[in-house]
């Protein structure tokens, strides 16, 4: 045997990782990461398999294109938002529910990456608030219908359709989230969401 064929044989080329066995937050880290250095027209899904070290073809057997990735992106940190806001140890579920609704539009109006896509690339944004709603948009309803119909059982928000209501104090929301900055300054948004405290606090009070 020649020594090619023993380093060939004592060597194997190591086989391919399962697209499945690829952790999804790595390729999610890697494309969030490119959004914010070049925006998301400039990204493309070699672009983001570079950046991951994992093949076209891995991202292709779970997304169809970029803008697929960035939905689901935008899905995972609007998830972390909501995990992060609505976690107030107030002693009624309307304390909670406003003061939530609060913190998730700071966050939300101040993170990078809606930002970004503000600034460069804002057609990605007007399907999901002219056209249809999202899964993060869902999560987002839920997360407030929750805290609605919570504070309906503690007598702390007043009486009403939990679903709808949670779409109207969504609809504000997004308002102040998307258009605050067009309307305050920057050192002024802590009065804009102070506004959106009162607005919401005094939507569902049970008076």
């Amino acid at each position: 045997m020649s020594q090619r064929s023993k380093s060939s044989a004592a060597s194997p080329s190591p086989k391919a990782v399962p697209a499945n066995a690829v952790d999804e937050d790595r390729i999610l880290d890697a494309a969030y990461q490119l959004l914010l250095a070049v925006g998301m027209r400039r990204m493309t899904m070699a672009d983001i398999a570079r950046r991951a070290e994992v093949s076209r073809a891995t991202l292709y057997r779970r997304w169809p294109n970029v803008t697929a990735i960035v939905a689901e992106l935008m899905t995972r940190e609007w998830a972390k938002i909501a995990a992060a806001s609505f976690d107030s140890e107030a002693s009624t579920a309307r304390r909670r529910l406003v003061d939530g609704v609060v913190a998730a539009v700071r966050r939300t109006r101040n993170h990078p990456m809606l930002r970004k896509i503000i600034e460069v690339d804002p057609e990605f944004l007007l399907p999901y608030l002219l056209q249809r709603r999202g899964h993060s948009t869902e999560l987002q309803l839920d997360a407030i219908e929750h805290h609605i119909r919570a504070g309906q059982q503690d007598g702390s928000i007043g009486p009403g359709d939990p679903t709808w209501q949670a779409r109207a104090v969504l609809l504000a929301a997004m308002s102040f989230a998307l258009t605050g900055p067009v309307m305050a300054t920057p050192d002024d948004t802590e009065r804009l969401d102070e506004e959106l405290r009162v607005m919401v606090d005094r939507y569902v009070s049970p008076a």
